[in-house]
Formats: C-alpha cells, structure tokens, sequence
C-alpha cells in the first residue's frame, strides 16, 4: 500500500536574533533535468503533516527537529506562528509523491527564533549541507518562491 504525502505541509524560517537564517542543499537537488536545470536547491525547514489531523505546530517542531537536530522547544529558541498559508502548485517532479489528482499543497509559515551559537545536525538523508546568511541574502538563495518570499517578510513578523 502506497504511503501518500499529505499535501498540507509547514515551512519554517529558522533565524537569529540578528535575522540570520539557517539554509540547507536538498540532497537530491531541484529534480529537474535538462538544459537550464538547476541543481542546488537551498530551503528552509519544510515538511507534511503525518497525518491530516497533526496541528501545524506539532509538524513544525517535529520537522525542525528531523531535519537539523534543533529542540525548538529548548531555553532561547521561540517558534512564532504567523497565521499565514501559502497555496501553491505542487512541482511536477513531485506529484508522484502524492495521491492521484492532487496537484497543489498548503503550506503554514512559522519562524523560530534561536541563540546564536545554536548547533545544527543535519539528517544526511534530507541535506547535505547548510548556512547562516542574512535574510536578505538567504531570500536570493532558496529555490523556492514561497520560501524567498517568507524569508522577505520575516522582519515584519519578528518582535524585536
């Protein structure tokens, strides 16, 4: 029996005090072929809920966790839930992960906010790499739009 991915996800923006934000390279890249395909692709915290009835939240700490060994729950560390859900058309390359016929995904914006000297360990079956740029620089780098565009808004949605 197939296992679908389940097509309401979380992306989380995890970032310093001094808007910093962590990437990490996809270790199976973009999954495009041909001439003019990318390669790298460099993202934040993304991930689909286990199953429909999972809170946001809990998806959110539960991917943070998976992909970069981050307790987000941990003294110092603050995970904000914006209320704001992109929905977007799910890559073609991708739609094999998905039932038959669903074609977009709803994805819920979180940031979290972490000490500097934070440590990272990546899930090498998920990453193979990662970086703290800022913000700005870090928007120019993810692949994805949603992504770029949720890294631009972060200084609106982060109290300081």
């Amino acid at each position: 029996m197939t296992q679908w991915k389940i097509p309401l996800s979380v992306l989380v923006i995890i970032h310093t005090r001094d808007l910093r934000v962590l990437l990490m390279r996809r270790t199976q890249g973009t999954g495009e072929s041909g001439e003019g395909a990318r390669t790298e692709f460099w993202q934040s915290v993304t991930g689909s809920k286990d199953a429909p009835g999972e809170p946001f939240e809990s998806t959110a700490h539960r991917e943070v966790l998976e992909e970069t060994g981050i307790d987000s729950g941990a003294p110092g560390c603050t995970l904000r839930d914006w209320n704001l859900e992109n929905v977007y058309s799910i890559y073609p390359q991708w739609l094999h992960r998905y039932e038959p016929g669903v074609r977009e995904n709803t994805e819920r914006v979180f940031s979290l906010e972490v000490p500097e000297a934070t440590r990272v360990v990546l899930n090498p079956r998920e990453h193979t790499a990662y970086e703290w740029r800022d913000w700005r620089e870090a928007a120019d780098r993810c692949y994805s739009p949603s992504n770029s565009e949720a890294i631009l808004w972060l200084p609106r949605f982060v109290r300081r």
